[in-house]
């Protein structure tokens, strides 16, 4: 029986489904329904209609279903709408330190977004005395009577003592009301921004709710008895019951699964991902097989919430034209979609003699001089003029987006505008494109810089279906390597099938011992597993951010263990030495096989290269490691590394360190420490003392056969 993962993602137009046989990866299986924004059910209708339809035109059996992830923009949208619930706030403090604290547990007017405010209720709680049940239960019904129809319960040192939350949010539930602490969203300081955390969650969690239970009661109806997992903000996925608890972490779970699937199925290891849609462009960072993570914010208003740095910009594939006489002297943000207009790239329309050039203001508060094209008979549609005409016209890429455009009817349409604005139509269109590209341009040079990107290493990586349009002139037009993933038009959905489980703990430690590390690490363990997680499969990362005096623990896993089978096809030794050396960009005969586990291999080639007039000669390595199957999962241009039995692991880490630890004006850097152990990558990143590296090795190779043979890798801190 074949074991088949289901992903969905909610767009802004379309709702699509795929389906993937996770031995191998192959898609078995597409559907599309428009997005159901109006529907009585909201978007979990077009959920549950894409999922069915899926099944039923892939001939899918509800056994062969091993999980069903989809990403959602109902919390994104209601913060954006105002669709959320009053929320009332028991702020809990002892003293004069109590009653300073009020101002910020009692947030009124937290705006959402341009006028639309949360609305919300509050009590104070002095503790002076024990915390009785009947004062909580007083507060509550004083609350209600204000208008709440959920509860927070916040606490000055909630973190460290958080007995007291705990008790108002169990008293609540047990009233049948939906509660959450802010403790329990977040471990750090700050009790302000804790605060307005726990009450932005606990604002969307009737909504949340009532699409949850609506989507998990018509998935469960159609015989499906696997796992519901919904994309989290931070690119994991999350199970249904934790996203009833947590809805905040579903914030900008759109854009995450995009990312999520260039991390599974394009297998970016250092590169930016440009995810093109109709109307805007989402561009992120992976950095070493990971993406890079910021804090979110809300209406301007920074929460303890961990996204995906995600940059969205006003331009795509559906952009529009704007002319001032015989000048295109813009194109977007407005896009043919949201103007209501038709492409011309797919009208299959060859004559436009009956058309005249109209300038048109799509929107209130648009300018008025967007390009539309209209027929002199009413009747026929209007259309329009956008990158995706332009790019198709060059002939850029022979990647088919969701349908692929009438090379025919662009030419004519070219041709017909150069005749009335007086430029060739390679111009033209070379115009439209620049413009499109420059707009790009200082994000990713931006990127560059502030991820301390090698660009040697980069490529840009297009998804979604406005990819075709965009990703390859702005590539050419930034001297950068490129490609669009395959099924680039149904990426997010394939993000949220291959999506991995995962959780972070953050806590503010000031000197974090080796025991903190362990113990974050394994609550953050701990929470993937109750997820759904297999433990075989659980890698873990250790972040210690020095500035503001914080650790973090993020676990990520698999549901299962994706073992060998028919389908999958190992490589030979010359094989991945031929792709490592087209990575590396050297002649296949100067790399070599420098170390492997029974999972991976490290392939390495020596550099040589003239510096100071032919004075000098400077040395360095090229490492990278690569699995079985092809897919390179780790690079350096410059780097150390050792094969070594498990048990031999501390002698070959502290001596990379001394070797490449470098000293400046902050004190000594670290070189970046990895461990290839079978086919998992440990990444040290984060740590700032030998003493917490080796500790953590250790850990992690507690349970790994000491004669086992593993690679570890050291880089030059960039």
């Amino acid at each position: 029986m074949r074991k088949i993962k289901i992903g969905i993602d909610v767009g802004g137009t379309f709702t699509h489904a795929v389906a993937i046989e996770i031995t191998n990866f192959n898609i078995v299986g597409k559907a599309c329904v428009p997005t159901t924004h109006t529907a009585k059910e909201g978007v979990a209708r077009g959920v549950v209609e894409s999922l069915l339809k899926l099944l039923d035109e892939a001939k899918i059996h509800p056994d062969e279903i091993i999980l069903i992830a989809h990403s959602t923009t109902q919390a994104t949208n209601a913060l954006l709408e105002g669709d959320v619930a009053t929320v009332g706030v028991i702020g809990m403090g002892k003293g004069f330190e109590g009653k300073i604290a009020i101002k910020d547990l009692n947030q009124q007017n937290i705006q959402l977004a341009p006028g639309k405010f949360l609305p919300v209720r509050f009590r104070y709680i002095d503790l002076s005395s024990p915390l009785e049940s009947d004062k909580i239960n007083k507060t509550i019904d004083e609350l209600l009577s204000d208008g709440a129809e959920v509860i927070v319960a916040s606490e000055v040192f909630g973190v460290d003592h958080p007995e007291n939350e705990l008790k108002v949010v169990d008293i609540a539930q047990s009233r049948g009301l939906l509660a959450t602490s802010a403790s329990q969203l977040s471990k750090l300081y700050g009790l302000r921004i804790r605060t307005r955390t726990a009450i932005i969650n606990a604002s969307m969690m009737p909504k949340m709710l009532e699409t949850a239970n609506m989507t998990e009661e018509a998935i469960r109806k159609s015989g499906i008895k696997a796992p519901l997992m919904v994309m989290r903000s931070d690119g994991g996925i999350m199970d249904i019951n934790e996203m009833r608890k947590r809805p905040i972490l579903t914030m900008l779970s759109g854009p995450a699964a995009g990312v999520a699937a260039a991390l599974m199925y394009a297998k970016i290891t250092d590169g930016i991902f440009v995810e093109v849609g109709g109307t805007s462009t989402d561009i992120s960072v992976i950095k070493n097989g990971k993406p890079q993570i910021k804090s979110a914010q809300i209406g301007g208003n920074r929460l303890f919430v961990r996204t995906l740095d995600v940059r969205t910009l006003g331009i795509a594939g559906g952009s529009m034209i704007r002319l001032n006489g015989n000048e295109i002297v813009d194109v977007g943000p407005r896009s043919a979609h949201i103007a209501n207009l038709s492409y011309v790239a797919f009208s299959g329309i060859e004559n436009f003699d009956d058309y005249e050039i109209q300038l048109i203001q799509p929107k209130e508060k648009d300018p008025s001089d967007y390009l539309s094209l209209k027929h002199k008979q009413k009747s026929k549609p209007e259309l329009t003029i956008t990158t995706t005409e332009a790019s198709a016209l060059l002939e850029l890429s022979d990647v088919v987006g969701h349908s692929k455009p009438d090379l025919y009817s662009v030419k004519k349409i070219f041709e017909w505008l150069s005749l009335k604005i007086g430029k060739t139509p390679l111009e033209l269109a070379k115009q439209i494109l620049l413009i499109a590209a420059n707009k790009i341009k200082p994000t990713i040079k931006q990127l560059i810089r502030e991820y301390k990107l090698d660009p040697d290493l980069i490529e840009i990586v297009g998804g979604g279906g406005g990819a075709p349009a965009i990703v390859p002139f702005t590539a050419n037009h930034l001297n950068m390597n490129h490609r669009i993933v395959e099924n680039c038009e149904v990426i997010s959905a394939i993000g949220a099938a291959l999506g991995i489980i995962k959780d972070s703990v953050e806590k503010n430690i000031i000197n974090p011992t080796e025991s903190d590390l362990i113990s974050l690490r394994q609550q953050a363990i701990d929470s993937v597993i109750q997820m759904g997680a297999n433990p075989e499969t659980i890698e873990t990362t250790i972040e210690i951010d020095s500035k503001n005096k914080k650790v973090i623990a993020t676990a990520f896993g698999s549901s299962e263990m994706r073992t060998k089978e028919p389908g999958i096809k190992e490589l030979n030794d010359d094989d991945l030495i031929e792709i490592c050396s087209k990575s590396m960009k050297i002649d296949k005969s100067k790399c070599k096989i420098e170390a492997r586990t029974n999972r991976m291999l490290a392939i390495s080639a020596e550099i040589k290269r003239k510096r100071f007039l032919g004075l000098f000669t400077e040395h360095f390595t090229k490492v990278r490691i690569i699995d079985k199957e092809g897919s390179i999962k780790l690079q350096s241009n410059d780097a150390i590394v050792k094969e070594t039995e498990a048990k031999n692991f501390k002698g070959i880490v502290s001596e990379i360190i001394q070797a490449y630890t470098s000293f400046g004006d902050a004190g000594a850097l670290l070189p970046d420490i990895f461990v290839i152990y079978g086919g998992k990558i440990l990444d040290t990143t984060g740590l700032i003392s030998e003493s917490q590296i080796l500790s953590l090795i250790e850990l992690e190779l507690k349970n790994y056969p000491s004669e086992e043979k593993i690679i570890i890798l050291g880089g030059k801190k960039k």
